[in-house]
């Protein structure tokens, strides 16, 4: 169902003209408000149009990035939202869990404007970035920022690769596909380096004098 969507929306591109730009922002903002949506695939296609002149390229590049600033808002919202009922768990659990929910929120606060700046070029985990930033309530406006700049260089990069890189629709998306499978690959070895830093400080921590130094 999601895959025809998207087939019906880059489709759609290609005949609707002047709403060509409103289907470019419905696309990036449902891939953040909905992560499973391909939305990559859209806005692959409206980059495509865009260098080779069917679109309006400020159109497609504003489209793609309102869409995306849109979708985070919906995101940092909701983030909001459980951070609040968290936060009143956290209360009646106790001191324990009110003290690991500060520190995870600090932990986001310290890392947190790296995560948002990166967040466009980590596919499947965009909208988790924006809900933990309004968990942790970072400044709405600090994550629209970041988050707005991290789209334009990652739609920017899109609409370059158009243009110098590949000379077929179908090329352009697989050079994406590409980068997707080697970012999966990445982040996934970084949990696991990450995963394995915690258990050996748990172990060390657990040993006689660990926690004393």
């Amino acid at each position: 169902m999601i895959d025809r969507l998207a087939q019906i929306l880059t489709e759609a591109l290609a005949t609707t003209g002047a709403y060509a730009p409103a289907i470019l922002f419905f696309g990036s903002f449902v891939e953040y408000v909905f992560p499973p949506f391909p939305g990559d695939t859209v806005v692959i296609i409206g980059a495509w149009y865009a260098v080779h002149g069917t679109l309006s390229w400020p159109l497609t590049f504003a489209a793609v990035i309102l869409g995306a600033v849109g979708g985070a808002f919906i995101d940092y919202q909701v983030g909001a939202f459980l951070g609040r009922r968290l936060d009143r768990r956290a209360e009646r659990w106790g001191p324990l869990t009110a003290e690991r929910l500060h520190q995870v929120e600090q932990g986001y606060r310290r890392w947190g404007a790296l995560l948002l700046l990166a967040n466009r070029f980590l596919p499947g985990i965009r909208a988790f970035v924006f809900l933990a930033a309004g968990a942790a309530r970072i400044p709405l406006g600090k994550v629209l920022v970041f988050g707005g700049l991290s789209a334009a260089l990652w739609d920017g990069l899109l609409l370059s690769a158009g243009t110098l890189l590949v000379k077929s629709l179908p090329e352009m998306g697989a050079l994406i596909a590409r980068y997707t499978t080697a970012a999966w690959i990445a982040m996934a070895a970084v949990a696991g380096i990450l995963a394995a830093r915690a258990l050996w400080r748990r172990r060390a921590a657990k040993k006689p004098g660990g926690g004393s130094r």
